[in-house]
């Protein structure tokens, strides 16, 4: 464990145990939480991850065709490598690669606009996040709460006991309901985030 870590758990042990210390009737509670699987686990964070999803599906399905296309030029070369002339064989070879090309330039947009999308609806959810996590620190006397999303973290142990990741998922559907069929109940861990329209490049042969 290099310095830099110990020294900041040194810091978040520090501010934790001055909270502890505070007299009686000030917030003098620690928790933690897992901010990424609160948002995604949220009915607003599944719906919005499947909206997403439905809204670039057409692209996918059609950089999926557009694959399914060159895969098959690429096969049709492969079989004739024997019997068709050279100047069939570049025709094929050059068609293959202006598709390519178009393929992995739309595919590279089609990511780009997905990752856009998907940031701007993260902030959206932080923001809204964070003033339920504000208001339930304060009705609960929480003085720190400390984020576990990220594996670099420098927390080695964490009692289960402090974990409010349920509680805000819980009370962040009571005052934003989504009206869904078979909306998902609150979970400890993440839904499964919304993926880019991104297709593996075609098979060379």
């Amino acid at each position: 464990m290099n310095k830099t870590i110990l020294l900041s758990a040194t810091l978040i042990l520090g501010v934790a145990f001055a909270a502890l210390g505070q007299s009686a009737g000030q917030p003098n509670k620690v928790g933690v939480i897992n901010l990424r699987a609160a948002m995604e686990s949220t009915q607003e964070g599944q719906k919005t991850a499947a909206d997403l999803q439905q809204r670039y599906d057409p692209k996918r399905k059609d950089l999926e065709k557009k694959q399914s296309e060159i895969q098959s030029l690429r096969d049709q070369l492969s079989r004739g490598s024997n019997t068709m002339s050279q100047d069939a064989k570049d025709t094929l070879q050059r068609d293959i690669d202006s598709k390519t090309k178009i393929w992995n330039r739309d595919q590279e947009d089609a990511s780009a606009d997905f990752q856009v999308d998907l940031d701007r609806i993260q902030q959206e959810l932080f923001g809204k996040m964070q003033v339920v996590i504000d208001k339930y620190s304060r009705d609960n006397a929480y003085a720190v709460i400390l984020d576990i999303s990220s594996e670099q973290s420098p927390i080695v142990y964490i009692s289960n006991t402090i974990d409010i990741t349920n509680d805000i998922i819980a009370l962040y559907d009571k005052n934003a309901p989504v009206a869904t069929p078979g909306a998902a109940k609150p979970a400890a861990t993440p839904a499964a985030p919304a993926k880019p329209p991104a297709a593996a490049p075609p098979k060379k042969p």
